[in-house]
């Protein structure tokens, strides 16, 4: 293992930082292949409940290594790896848990969009946002078609991407790119309390929600009304439900079990 991507577990939530400081965080092979490792392992512990993805130094992720990129050398290794850091984003929106993007720093390129696949996005003051692919005769990847113009509309998601230019995390937050936008010696405090709160809510009925509002667009309100029924009957009859509904009587805290 080239430790490009570090996984740490405690008390429910898994951390995964991605670990090429020096290079800002930038996607080579050794990290794509150990950040689809690390993903992996946490979809399929049943003590993760909810997983925040971060940087190590002063970017969260730079998007592409240019110099890795341009060593493949023929199309077929070039559409393998764009194919596989694509795969993150399918691996994370596609997660059971809820994921917490914690933009520490630089979020350009893929890395923008790697931020966007996750369920929130906390970051510093200091933070910068960037579609960057145009800049170098790219067009984004990683999800970025999909995501932004969902997120900002189809107009300003054009806009982003045709001029590359660099917005700040204030200006993320009003466009609705990032939840909070947090001092940098408080981000990591303020990130993991939120993800304690998640990681001790009910697991099941998290999934369910995330499930449903990643593909909110692709049902119409008959279709939905009828998903959330089925949901909600499913729901109605876990043990979750039941203590939830308890502890609400008690007035104290709900413990969940997830089933």
């Amino acid at each position: 293992m080239a430790n490009t991507v570090q996984l740490s577990i405690a008390d429910g939530i898994a951390t995964i930082t991605l670990n090429r400081p020096e290079s800002l965080n930038a996607m080579n092979k050794p990290l794509a292949d150990e950040l689809t490792t690390c993903l992996g392992m946490v979809k399929k512990d049943v003590a993760v409940q909810a997983v925040i993805l971060t940087g190590n130094g002063k970017a969260f992720c730079a998007g592409g290594d240019l110099t890795y990129i341009e060593s493949l050398d023929n199309i077929v290794e070039a559409r393998a790896f764009i194919a596989q850091v694509g795969g993150f984003i399918a691996a994370i929106m596609n997660m059971d848990k809820p994921v917490i993007a914690m933009v520490n720093g630089v979020a350009a390129g893929a890395g923008f969009n790697l931020a966007l696949a996750c369920d929130l996005v906390f970051c510093a003051k200091s933070a910068r946002f960037a579609q960057s692919f145009v800049k170098v005769g790219l067009v984004p990847d990683c999800g970025g078609m999909y995501l932004l113009p969902r997120i900002v509309g189809l107009h300003k998601a054009k806009e982003l991407m045709f001029t590359a230019d660099l917005i700040d995390a204030q200006t993320a937050q009003s466009l609705g790119l990032v939840n909070r936008v947090i001092e940098e010696h408080q981000l990591k405090e303020a990130t993991y309390e939120f993800a304690n709160r998640l990681a001790n809510s009910a697991p099941q009925a998290l999934r369910l929600i995330k499930k449903t509002l990643n593909r909110y667009d692709t049902m119409d309100l008959t279709g939905l009304l009828e998903h959330e029924a089925d949901m909600q009957a499913y729901c109605l009859q876990t043990e979750d439900h039941k203590e939830g509904v308890k502890a609400f009587k008690e007035k104290r805290t709900p413990i969940f079990k997830g089933y």
